[in-house]
């Protein structure tokens, strides 16, 4: 059954404002996107205001649910402070004053006003590791998912999260295809393939929508996609981030306590220099680094057999002695290492006595052996 956006409107009437004010009367709604039994918009306000509309925004949520047909429901709360404005003033005694209360009225988050308050483990997950880079087309994604069938191979439970959200590379790498479905706590199901529980942006939006999301609405999806996806008992969920050290990178690290990072870079200096900005974002944030992962480190002809050490070598390696963080490995450019990528038959699990599986099951190797204690205690 298709959704309207006229149907989704209807559903927001009854939805009051913090001021009493039919939602759709507001002037607070973006434009929405209804397809597919999916549906997607933002409540934008002032920044001031923004805690006393979070539970609007939850209401909102719980009104599109009830629409037939409705099969997954995204509803990002966008804060903006007006420009030019100035910070909230001090808190000042309350005079009863009608409407919405400034922000500083309201209670702060326990734990300080540290970001870092805000994190809880995920219901059955041991360990949360992070696989991410300073920029994009360094293989990121391509090694974050063998990295998980690496970890599988060595006998743990394993889930992966596709969190790049401007660009959803997970669907095509493992050739999934399918919507998850809600189980009745109205949590999504993640999908299945090569023993991983998996979940992704991409499984909810077609290949080709561009994503034109603003930070706030990325914060909301990868909150969404940790804490509404049942992903059951997992000894480690990898988490394939979006390049850079945005939104995306802060709101994983403010909302649950990662073990560690695997960071992705080419031998070539220019990706060496954004890999140190994500390897210091990390620190700031204290997450232990687990490692760098020199990837494309060198072309072996398919062939001859011969070598060509095409981005240069060795940075990577050099970088991470440099900085007192381990060396996981060196992946070669290698044409079937693109091949099964490109097919959704990921090489640990389709060549797993090959020579570049052996190499991403090394790796993983030692991402176990840091995390052997988090693992074992679970």
């Amino acid at each position: 059954m298709s959704v309207t956006q006229q149907q989704v409107l209807d559903s927001l009437k009854g939805v009051k404002s913090p001021r009493g004010v039919a939602l759709t009367l507001a002037n607070v709604l973006s434009t929405i996107s209804a397809s597919d039994g999916k549906v997607f918009f933002s409540i934008n306000v002032e920044a001031a205001e923004a805690r006393a509309w979070e539970s609007v925004r939850a209401e909102a949520e719980a009104a599109v649910r009830t629409i037939p047909g409705v099969t997954t429901v995204m509803v990002a709360l966008t804060a903006e402070r007006k420009p030019g404005s100035a910070p909230p003033p001090p808190p000042q005694p309350s005079r009863g004053a009608p409407g919405v209360q400034p922000a500083h009225a309201h209670k702060p988050p326990q734990g300080g006003g540290s970001p870092m308050a805000r994190q809880a483990e995920i219901p059955g997950v041991a360990a949360v590791i992070a696989v991410a880079s300073g920029k994009g087309g360094v293989g990121k994604s391509t090694t974050a998912l063998n990295l998980a069938l690496g970890l599988r191979d060595l006998g743990l439970k394993v889930g992966l999260l596709d969190a790049d959200i401007y660009g959803p590379s997970v669907p095509r790498l493992t050739g999934l295809r399918d919507k998850p479905e809600l189980n009745d706590e109205r949590k999504m199901i993640p999908l299945r393939r090569f023993g991983l529980a998996i979940m992704s942006i991409g499984f909810l939006v077609e290949e080709e929508t561009a994503m034109i999301w603003r930070g706030p609405m990325v914060m909301s999806a990868v909150t969404q996609m940790l804490r509404d996806v049942e992903w059951g008992k997992l000894d480690v969920l990898v988490v394939d981030m979006p390049p850079g050290t945005g939104d995306a990178q802060l709101t994983l690290a403010q909302n649950v306590p990662l073990k560690g990072a695997v960071i992705v870079s080419t031998p070539q200096d220019l990706s060496l220099i954004d890999a140190r900005r994500g390897l210091a974002m990390f620190k700031k944030v204290n997450v232990p680094v687990l490692g760098i992962v020199e990837n494309m480190s060198y072309f072996q002809c398919p062939h001859c057999g011969t070598r060509s050490d095409i981005f240069g070598h060795g940075g990577a390696r050099h970088e991470a002695e440099k900085l007192k963080v381990p060396f996981l490995g060196e992946i070669p450019l290698h044409m079937a290492i693109r091949a099964t990528s490109d097919a959704g038959k990921p090489v640990v699990d389709s060549e797993p006595d090959g020579p570049h599986a052996a190499i991403y099951r090394a790796i993983a190797g030692q991402v176990r052996d840091q995390l052997k204690g988090v693992i074992a205690a679970a």
